[in-house]
């Protein structure tokens, strides 16, 4: 007879089951979203947080990097900010709790607590298999977020910021939204802390673009240096749906910033952009699956690494072609600066085709500032920390500057940028 032995729980794994029996009997969810939340937790509680000994967390070990997680707190309480695009649209969700007070016209949008109460939420707390740390731990614990649905041919002017700030303790957040046929929006995914003591951070977003829809979304992640922000994003392409997806990662002490796609329409097509600004003793992890499940779809992906101090930087893209998905054409490209000799950067491309008539590629860089450009503009009288910053800088605006058509919104991903390197370039 076989016995499975339980582990021995670590104080984060400790803490977040804690977190969960603290919080059992004012947890929003009817019977069959209660019923899930014990499953996930027991799953925790049984397996633990994956080890480098799970291939998808192999160079982010959760359960040795994760050493603490702060306790929640319901009183706590997070200011809301400007918008990072002056005139946006601004849907907040501060410490799990959403603010409704002023909806678009076009967009149909409730509190997700609302979606828990009544249950319907529950297919979609589902884990994308055995190895979903994130869905497993927002799933158990998440109170809020919003659910939102923009009506079919709605075309936006102005971004839609879904601003996510939590001023301390625990947060866990997810976002259903549903783009409808030949839609058109900006929206900013914005994460952030308020203040300086430690926040651990969930948060999902569900993402659906029905036939036709053209969207950019962004994600911005400024978290506090003490802050563990774990990500996902999940998102299905339908027939000639356009997905602009961009990633901005610049702030947090360890990350894991998660993006799963799938084309699933004739004509999809993903375009994934991404800076990762690392310093300190942080820890970024990007990783990124896409699968290409019916013919005549393309993606393209560029992710850009500046790493500085003792930061370590992980990307992992796996891009699967499935058997019937004929004429996909698919880059993707991993390019690093590595600016300390104690920096480290690890990169994982990966191609699964199952198809004949593709074009598929993929490649990884790690460099480091280009000395004969660093010495043309010291011969010419810039100083050397200026100089380095304006060629860290040019490395990842070239990313930034695809955004051409919205000069504001180019305007204000340079400023989050430059802020960021002010501080540590």
């Amino acid at each position: 007879m076989n016995m499975q032995q339980a582990i021995k729980m670590t104080a984060a794994e400790t803490a977040l089951v804690d977190a969960y029996t603290a919080q059992i009997g004012d947890l929003p969810g009817d019977g069959a979203v209660l019923s899930l939340r014990d499953m996930l937790v027991d799953e925790l509680k049984t397996a633990g947080l994956p080890t480098r000994r799970v291939e998808s967390w192999h160079y982010t070990d959760l359960r040795t990097l994760l050493r603490a997680v702060p306790s929640a707190d319901p009183s706590a309480f997070a200011d809301r900010v400007d918008p990072i695009v002056p005139g946006s649209s601004v849907l907040s969700v501060r410490n799990g709790q959403a603010d409704l007070k002023s909806v678009p016209e076009g967009i149909a949008a409730r509190s997700y607590t609302e979606s828990l109460i009544d249950g319907s939420a529950v297919a979609g707390l589902a884990v994308l298999g055995a190895d979903d740390a994130i869905g497993r731990i927002n799933g158990g614990l998440v109170r809020g977020g919003l659910e939102i649905t923009i009506a079919e041919g709605a075309e936006f002017q102005a971004p839609i910021e879904i601003q996510v700030a939590q001023s301390h303790g625990q947060a866990h957040t997810r976002f259903p939204i549903s783009f409808g046929a030949g839609s058109k929006a900006t929206v900013i995914e914005r994460h952030l802390s308020t203040n300086a003591e430690a926040s651990f951070v969930s948060s999902v977003s569900d993402v659906t673009l029905a036939e036709g829809a053209d969207v950019i979304w962004i994600i911005v992640q400024q978290q506090g240096p003490a802050d563990t922000h774990l990500g996902q994003i999940r998102f299905d392409l339908g027939k000639n749906a356009k997905l602009h997806l961009f990633v901005i990662n610049a702030g947090g002490k360890l990350v894991r910033q998660e993006l799963h796609g799938r084309a699933s329409g004739e004509g999809a097509d993903l375009t994934l952009r991404g800076i990762n600004l690392l310093g300190g003793e942080s820890h970024t992890d990007v990783t990124f699956t896409l699968t290409h499940a019916v013919p005549h779809t393309t993606s393209s992906e560029i992710i850009r690494n500046v790493i500085f101090d003792r930061a370590r930087g992980v990307f992992q893209g796996k891009i699967l072609v499935a058997k019937d998905a004929q004429k996909t054409d698919a880059k993707m490209a991993c390019n690093t600066l590595l600016l300390s000799d104690e920096a480290d950067m690890s990169a994982k491309p990966e191609l699964e085709i199952f198809a004949d008539d593709v074009q598929c590629g993929h490649g990884a860089t790690v460099a480091d500032i280009d000395h004969t450009q660093l010495f043309y503009m010291l011969a010419r009288g810039i100083p050397e920390k200026k100089a380095r910053a304006m060629l860290v800088n040019a490395f990842v605006a070239e990313i930034v500057e695809e955004l051409e058509d919205d000069e504001a919104l180019v305007e204000a991903l340079e400023g989050v940028i430059s802020a960021w390197l002010e501080k540590h370039a």
